[in-house]
């Protein structure tokens, strides 16, 4: 008798809903579409300013709304996770070797998150001259 081979039986659209880390990769996954819609929406603000105060005005009252603002928070949001998730991959997928030895993780997640702070920091200092 011949058989054919096993074939585990997978969920066309909840194969990610099995394990925690598959989860956290699709959340991380649809970080980035609401950072790139985010992104388009400042495109469009930059389009509207150029066309002159009203077309301004009318893109500032959508973006100052109660749903301008809850998609700025959810994108906010995303924003940090995906920046806190991309932190913790980094030394998979960047190792650094100084001397010939592999540099530990721990120093290569510390410089990012220092140069986030720097970067912060110096973006608040410029926003308040």
């Amino acid at each position: 008798m011949i058989r054919g081979p096993y074939v585990r039986p997978v969920g066309r659209y909840s194969w990610w809903l099995s394990q925690p880390r598959y989860i956290r990769y699709m959340l991380r996954e649809v970080s980035a579409a609401f950072i790139g819609a985010y992104i388009l929406m400042l495109i469009v603000g930059l389009l509207r300013l150029s066309q002159g105060p009203a077309a301004y005005e009318s893109y500032l009252t959508a973006v100052l709304s109660s749903a301008g603002v809850a998609f700025g928070l959810i994108t906010f949001v995303f924003a940090v996770y995906h920046s806190l998730t991309w932190f913790r991959v980094t030394p998979k997928a960047m190792p650094l070797r100084m001397r010939g030895k592999a540099v530990p993780p721990a120093i290569i997640v510390g410089a990012h998150w220092l140069g986030w702070a720097v970067a912060s920091l110096l973006i608040l200092l410029w926003v308040a001259v």
